[in-house]
């Protein structure tokens, strides 16, 4: 009887710390796209001359950055 509360409380615990970790593991991942990769990708995007397409992108991405509120 005591394993199978002690399971119970085991699986509890872990599986909480492992939903913790899916959750910061998907900030930051978020995190790292929208401050390291976008302006790269936009920076290659101009420099290999596809100025046309990065520019509706940044626009797009800046006006959906003045409406979003947290």
């Amino acid at each position: 009887m005591l394993e199978l509360l002690f399971f119970i409380f085991l699986f509890g615990i872990f599986g909480k710390l492992f939903f913790f970790g899916m959750r910061a593991a998907w900030s930051i991942s978020k995190l790292l796209i929208t401050i390291v990769f976008l302006p790269v990708i936009l920076l290659g995007m101009v420099f290999g001359g596809l100025l046309y397409l990065a520019f509706p992108i940044l626009l797009i991405i800046g006006i959906l950055s003045l409406f979003r509120t947290k």
